[in-house]
């Protein structure tokens, strides 16, 4: 009989032991004699519990105080020995359909160096809200291009092979937001990866409109890493007009997430907080919120109510009749 594949998962962590404990337990699910998973979890967090949640799970524990996701994968990560290398954040969980197929993958092209699969993303009772995604793949694989027009594999559905993940080394600790997303473009950037159309990991999403001041940050550093990544390789796109279409590509969730933000809150009569989402978008990308703006459309509404309330109900039934 063969040994077992040995899978490191990298789980950081901080202060929800709860949901923690739904996602080991659905690591350990998924084991088997032909699969096992070394569970290392790093905690940035101060609940006592979460040491004691891991335990349960057999889990090796780090704790470290800086602040920030990749401070507590990086604990996770300096341990991790395995064939194969894994993630789940701590509010996620795996399906049971999870790492088998992506280690398939591997083992019929060698040249791979990760697979990714299909996410789900879910209400916080993990009842699905949108598709599964992606769901298709570049026909030339040019994977790398892809992730940086805005396509953001999540790290719950990535499986790579232990060697590569070991030389890429840590993760980006300055970066607050998107550092999973600049680690995977190292070896994306210079390897084959590839994917398989199996949903993965279900994620939890948050409440619409509960995040702004986390994705407004989050942008930033989508910025920063595109940037990084982008003047490394400029030789890839073929124009610098290409280049800057994949710019606004990677940043357009952000926006897209303002503009409806701007629209909900005019609607409901949160002006102030609708302007805020306004601004937002607009720093975003200008050019596109103003073309909406001055168009028959539901922003032009919402930017009405917002910044011109005194209008009133003529102007709304003026978009409405199309003129």
């Amino acid at each position: 009989m063969k040994s077992p594949r040995v899978v490191s998962v990298i789980v950081g962590t901080r202060n929800r032991p709860d949901t923690l404990r739904d996602a080991l337990a659905s690591i350990r699910a998924i084991e088997g004699p032909d699969l096992t998973f070394e569970i290392l979890v790093g905690d940035n967090g101060t609940t006592p519990e979460t040491e004691r949640v891991v335990a349960e799970f057999g889990g090796l524990y780090g704790k470290t105080d800086v602040y920030g996701c990749p401070a507590a994968r990086n604990v996770a990560m300096q341990k991790m020995s395995g064939e194969f290398v894994a993630f789940l954040d701590d509010d996620d969980v795996w399906t049971q359909d999870n790492i088998r197929p992506q280690i398939d993958l591997l083992d019929a092209n060698p040249h791979f160096a990760a697979v990714f699969g299909q996410i789900l993303i879910t209400n916080q009772s993990l009842e699905p809200i949108e598709p599964a995604w992606p769901t298709e793949w570049p026909e030339d694989n040019n994977i790398y291009l892809k992730m940086l027009s805005g396509y953001f594999p999540q790290v719950g559905g990535t499986v790579v092979r232990g060697d590569i993940a070991r030389a890429c080394g840590l993760m980006d600790e300055s970066l607050i937001g998107d550092s999973d997303w600049d680690w995977q473009l190292r070896f994306v950037r210079d390897h084959e990866v590839g994917f398989v159309p199996v949903v993965a990991v279900k994620c939890r999403a948050r409440p619409a409109g509960s995040f702004d001041v986390l994705q407004a940050n989050r942008a930033k550093y989508t910025r920063k890493i595109f940037i990084r990544h982008a003047r490394k390789t400029l030789s890839r796109w073929s124009s610098i007009g290409a280049v800057a279409k994949s710019y606004f590509r990677s940043i357009e969730g952000y926006y897209y997430y303002f503009a409806d933000a701007a629209i909900d809150r005019s609607e409901n009569a949160d002006l102030s907080s609708a302007r805020k989402a306004f601004w937002c978008a607009f720093k975003l990308n200008p050019f596109r919120l103003v073309s909406s703006v001055i168009q028959p459309s539901a922003l032009r509404r919402a930017f009405r109510l917002t910044f011109l309330p005194w209008a009133g109900q003529s102007a709304l039934k003026q978009d409405n009749s199309g003129v």
